[in-house]
């Protein structure tokens, strides 16, 4: 008796122990909340718009408040994003396992959670750098949240939407700096605008099938054949060229910044309109990831031009 009584005590405290091994931390959830490798880019064009807008140097201080507000404030959009889109976000596999879609986090954490980043982030800013680099987070956050995140149910015209709380960042940095907004941050905002709607367009095609689960009325969705996708990604990748060729009008960069910055949109240009043809997955991750290499290089170049040529 006392055998058949022990038997099966190991393996369920085996499989209790794996468990809580396997399972991710809460801090881990937490943080997954903030999108930490998407928001990386953010702070990275901040950080650009920051150091173009006070080519003589930035102070330790202005620095440090500047990106650890926008980081508080993007973190605070993406936990909220997740929370909205928890429905949507467990029909589709590559985001089903999130923690708020996992059941690993409650709705009400990530609400607090998010709300509370933002707070912290936007009095950061307010009382550490400035009220218009506040205020540009701020209608980032309102923007993303109350606008993109919505309309995403509701139609494909969310992605141009959604791009615009996705290049106000070195706006954000700029305002750090100068304490206003003027055309050169306007161009800044336009780079990354246009930049950001062929890279999503190749991702809603890769992914459309997911899309098309969980009833998001994307582009790849609401028109499977895909040519107004491509042409779409191959009209925004044409206008993305003269406007990331206008900071030598406004004094932000000079001839080099402009070779390059015309090398990396031909390409780009090139890579759409193959994936418009196409309409194919390897064309169309062909375009994503060079859109993903396409701003940083561009970014560190427009940056290194204005700070040391």
């Amino acid at each position: 008796m006392k055998q058949a009584l022990e038997v099966p005590i190991a393996p369920v405290a085996s499989i209790a122990t794996s468990a809580r091994a396997s399972a991710p931390s809460r801090s881990a959830d937490f943080l997954a909340l903030t999108k930490p490798r998407l928001n990386l880019l953010v702070l990275l064009t901040t950080l650009g718009g920051l150091y173009l807008g006070a080519p003589d140097g930035v102070t330790p201080l202005l620095l440090f408040n500047t990106l650890v507000g926008t980081a508080l404030v993007a973190g605070g959009a993406s936990a909220l994003n997740q929370v909205w889109e928890r429905d949507t976000d467990g029909l589709m596999r590559r985001t089903r396992l999130r923690p708020v879609p996992g059941g690993r986090l409650q709705a009400g954490e990530g609400t607090r959670f998010g709300l509370a980043l933002s707070a912290i982030g936007l009095l950061q800013l307010t009382l550490g750098v400035n009220l218009v680099a506040a205020l540009v987070a701020a209608v980032t956050l309102g923007s993303y949240i109350l606008l993109y995140t919505p309309l995403k149910r509701r139609t494909w015209l969310s992605t141009l939407v959604g791009a615009f709380p996705g290049a106000l960042p070195p706006v954000i940095g700029w305002a750090a700096a100068t304490g206003t907004i003027d055309l050169s941050a306007a161009i800044l905002f336009g780079i990354v605008f246009f930049w950001q709607i062929p890279h999503f367009l190749a991702i809603a095609w890769l992914y459309r099938e997911d899309y098309a689960r969980a009833g998001l009325p994307l582009l790849p969705v609401v028109e499977p054949d895909g040519r107004s996708t491509g042409r779409q990604a191959s009209i925004y990748a044409v206008l993305l060229l003269p406007v990331s060729m206008a900071p030598m009008a406004t004094g932000l960069a000079g001839v080099g910044y402009v070779v390059v910055a015309a090398a990396l949109g031909v390409g780009l240009v090139v890579l759409s309109a193959t994936f418009a043809r196409e309409r194919s997955t390897a064309a169309a991750r062909r375009l994503f990831l060079a859109s993903i290499v396409y701003l940083p290089v561009l970014w560190a170049v427009l940056v290194a031009d204005r700070l040391w040529f």
